[in-house]
């Protein structure tokens, strides 16, 4: 049906690492894979296997759960898009550790996994999204303190030299012409 690799920790594993809850969900519970250092464990590649038959408009979706906290969803993969990596950003645990397990709050942090409507999901891959939004931001606010550097003051309202996109947008381009680095800054 599918698998799953952590890398750089662990060999791939199928579906039978995973307990299964019904026909269309199933649970790893990180605990018995790496303790409580799960939040160490930051990427997962998910797979379809070969022999695996997802309708056309179903998922596989993502999920992570820390301890005490809710499952968030990390992002899915389909027919058309049969493996993803995942970054697991896992939020943190909430409350106190509880020695019993009890239905409301696990005791170990776990990875969902479950089978659901393509069109009720918001997104495949929600981190690409998020990074994709910090960059924007970024680009933005580094706009705006370059136009602030050349800001006149007329009554009520901020005056800038007219070619100051121009100026700024050939600024950018260069400094990421001569440091491939400097636009990764962006996205961290």
């Amino acid at each position: 049906m599918f698998g799953v690799v952590f890398p750089n920790r662990s060999f791939p594993m199928d579906i039978s690492a995973f307990s299964q809850i019904d026909t269309s969900h199933w649970v790893l519970d990180m605990n018995t894979f790496v303790g409580e250092a799960y939040d160490q464990i930051r990427e997962m590649c998910i797979f379809l296997l070969n022999n695996f038959t997802l309708p056309p408009d179903k998922a596989l979706a993502v999920y992570i759960q820390s301890p005490g906290s809710q499952f968030l969803f990390c992002g899915a993969v389909t027919l058309a898009r049969p493996s993803a990596v995942l970054t697991l950003p896992w939020p943190e645990p909430s409350g106190q550790m509880q020695l019993m397990p009890t239905d409301s709050a696990p005791v170990s942090a776990k990875i969902g996994v479950s089978v659901e409507d393509l069109a009720s999901l918001q997104s495949l891959d929600v981190t690409a999204e998020k990074r994709i939004e910090r960059l924007a931001l970024k680009v933005g606010e580094n706009l705006f303190n370059f136009m602030q550097s050349f800001c006149g003051v007329d009554g009520s309202k901020l005056v800038v030299p007219m070619d100051i996109l121009d100026r700024w947008f050939k600024k950018f381009q260069e400094k990421a012409k001569r440091d491939p680095e400097y636009l990764k800054g962006f996205v961290l």
